[in-house]
């Protein structure tokens, strides 16, 4: 019998900056966008991980907090790029430090 192993591939966002910023790049230097934060980190490992049965969990404890437009850049941002069914069975959160922003990523995910 053969048993399904799905690797977890871990992101913590604290790793990125405590203090993410803005939505877009261009939005300042050091802005610590949500743009910058899909583009350099998630998308790569979505592109190594969308046809095997791993999955990334988004560690999002750790920072300051989150602006929505951040957020929804980046997660909303991931389901137009890769399609909605894809991102939701693809990506998991941790967010032990405010819960509800799982709920308001998916959403994001859900209306993008």
């Amino acid at each position: 019998m053969d048993t399904l192993i799905m690797k977890e591939i871990k992101v913590n966002v604290k790793d990125f900056s405590i203090t993410p910023g803005s939505r877009y790049r261009d939005e300042g230097v050091k802005a610590h966008s949500g743009q910058e934060f899909r583009e350099e980190y998630l998308e790569p490992i979505f592109l190594n991980i969308e046809n095997n049965d791993s999955i990334i969990i988004v560690n999002l404890d750790g920072t300051i907090g989150y602006g929505t437009s951040w957020l929804e850049e980046v997660f909303g941002g991931l389901a137009r790029k890769f399609g909605k069914d894809l991102v939701q069975n693809k990506i998991d959160f941790i967010s032990n430090e405010e819960p509800y922003l799982i709920d308001d990523i998916k959403e994001y995910i859900k209306h993008a």
